[in-house]
């Protein structure tokens, strides 16, 4: 029985940089073609027109899915992009060669074994979470270079932190505790010369993110809540893109890396740890968004906060706690369109009796 409905005929491809492999079977599973083309959308788009309605295309998450997946969805009924750290079959079941992975793809396909990666369905959306990313890299390379200069003049029997590499005066007095050494002098100032070019960038890129954070209203509500400001915002924005990508909370949570996964074997003890796979931009960004709406106090979620403590609960998961709340509200106001509503929140989070 099809129950109506026709299956689709499955198209794996295997991608590289200059050519694609792939080929297509059945919704019986049986081969029809194979083929190897070169990485274009025009060679690409007539090689799987070839194969009749319905289609489905399945490939793997690499750094060309995010541009096929674009040009190539028209074109198809169903479009898939997979998790390749999940596809064990592929790396280590037979002999592993280019030739045969687009098989292996699509038996695992046809199994219900992939796990989804989600990509922005428009260029605007992927080219702001690059943006988005670039500030997180950016952030990354100046701590890098300060503690690149923070080591370099412990050697030397001083001790800073990177606030003395901000500030001009503490800067000065810094290289005045320094040995007599042109060698360390000129070292030094190609050290700070890229320290301060970093900062530079971070300033930047943080500036035109704050503006086109207020361009966006969807990103600008997230604003308002409590420890949510236009970076955090715009990072949980940009890399969940769309509430609907999930059906519960706790597979939110996890994506966050604030949720848990359940392990156990046979009849043992079922052990309870983070999951080992998430998005870490995301949950640096609400885990530090729950510590400063907990510092800011005058907030319902820092008055769960506290709640939380008095029952007995450490520092590090009541704020995991507080950051699963956090969650949630800015979940449901995305799939809502609402404003942030404190009093709304407070009666959410208060503890049922």
């Amino acid at each position: 029985m099809t129950n109506g409905k026709k299956r689709s005929n499955l198209i794996a491809i295997d991608v590289h940089s200059t050519f694609c492999e792939g080929g297509w079977v059945d919704h019986h599973g049986n081969e029809k073609a194979e083929f190897q083309v070169s990485t274009t959308i025009p060679d690409l788009l007539a090689e799987v027109e070839r194969v009749p309605r319905p289609r489905k295309l399945v490939m793997e998450e690499g750094p060309l899915a995010d541009w096929l997946s674009r040009h190539l969805r028209e074109a198809m009924d169903e479009l898939v992009v997979c998790d390749p750290y999940r596809n064990a079959l592929i790396a280590k079941d037979g002999d592993k060669s280019d030739a045969i992975d687009w098989r292996k793809l699509a038996e695992l396909c046809r199994g219900g074994n992939l796990r989804l990666v989600h990509h922005p369905a428009e260029l605007e959306r992927s080219l702001f979470k690059q943006h988005v990313q670039l500030y997180h890299d950016r952030v990354k390379h100046r701590v890098s270079e300060g503690l690149k200069v923070i080591w370099r003049v412990r050697r030397m029997g001083v001790m800073i932190k990177e606030k003395d590499l901000i500030d001009s005066e503490r800067r000065e007095a810094m290289i005045a505790k320094l040995p007599a050494s042109e060698l360390l002098a000129e070292d030094l100032k190609v050290m700070l010369s890229g320290y301060d070019r970093a900062a530079e960038q971070v300033t930047l890129l943080r500036r035109r993110l704050v503006q086109l954070v207020k361009k966006d209203p969807a990103i600008h509500r997230l604003c308002k809540l409590p420890g949510v400001g236009p970076v955090r915002a715009a990072t949980i924005h940009a890399f969940v893109d769309t509430p609907f990508r999930f059906r519960t909370k706790q597979k939110l949570w996890k994506y966050m890396g604030i949720g848990l996964e359940k392990k156990q074997s046979g009849t043992g003890r079922v052990i309870l740890r983070s999951p080992r796979r998430f998005s870490r931009v995301l949950k640096s960004a609400i885990l530090g968004a729950a510590k400063s709406a907990a510092a800011s106090r005058d907030n319902p979620f820092a008055d769960q906060y506290q709640r939380w403590l008095e029952d007995g609960c450490s520092s590090r998961i009541a704020k995991r706690n507080l950051a699963r709340s956090l969650a949630v509200v800015i979940w449901g106001m995305w799939k809502s369109g609402s404003e942030y509503d404190p009093i709304q929140a407070g009666r959410v989070l208060a503890p049922t009796r």
